[in-house]
């Protein structure tokens, strides 16, 4: 049986834990910020102990405690992911919580140096990563946006000044505006290390283009 000093000290423990990397995140204007991680961490931690001492004895399997936990972070997660176009945001805030999570288990379960190591890590993972991140080179996706005139044979203009620079059409969306305009929104895979000014340029040129602009498909926290 453990001690109620022992359930204290845990439980605390939880709590700084996920107030360090909650602090974090809220410092840098995150969709879940530092009671979220507090609450996160002090929940998995609480939920841990009743497995512990609440069925001690029992015959009943601790480990189901922790696998729902799991689960109940993987729909908790699920709602700080969102897409805005191209791009994607939360993922590395949902996996921060699932993470966090985890921690309190550790805290929880009395695995102290393992809930220390692990935040120590994750806030590692969430500064000094992010600028790494920035220098490795990708061919990713793009997402144009485009004004031109409705005219025949533009869009397969615009395809033929594309191609010219390597770029693959992946999903292309148009709608028609009541001043003979069209916008077009292209999903395109770019490749690696490619000047996107002199792909605007181009399309700017072509005769009939208003207005082209980008906007970045990425995987935002």
């Amino acid at each position: 049986m453990i001690p109620w000093w022992e359930q204290a000290l845990r439980l605390l423990l939880a709590m700084a834990l996920g107030g360090v990397i909650g602090w974090q995140r809220e410092a840098t204007e995150k969709p879940a910020g530092f009671r979220t991680h507090i609450l996160v961490c002090l929940g998995a931690a609480l939920f841990t102990l009743i497995s512990a001492v609440g069925f001690f004895g029992s015959g009943a399997d601790p480990a189901r405690v922790a696998s729902n936990i799991v689960v109940g972070i993987g729909f908790l997660g699920a709602g700080t992911i969102w897409r805005t176009g191209a791009s994607v945001q939360g993922l590395t805030t949902a996996a921060n919580l699932w993470t966090v999570a985890a921690i309190g288990t550790a805290a929880g379960i009395g695995y102290y140096g393992a809930a220390v190591l692990t935040t120590i890590i994750v806030l590692g993972v969430l500064t000094l990563f992010k600028g790494i991140e920035t220098l490795i080179p990708r061919r990713g996706l793009g997402h144009l946006i485009m004004v031109t005139a409705d005219r025949p044979g533009q869009l397969g203009r615009i395809g033929t000044s594309l191609g010219a620079f390597g770029v693959n059409i992946e999903h292309l969306e148009f709608s028609e505006r009541r001043d003979s305009k069209v916008v077009l929104q292209l999903t395109l895979r770019l490749p690696t290390r490619m000047s996107r000014h002199d792909v605007l340029v181009a399309l700017g040129d072509l005769e009939g283009v208003d207005e082209v602009r980008w906007e970045d498909s990425s995987v935002a926290a």
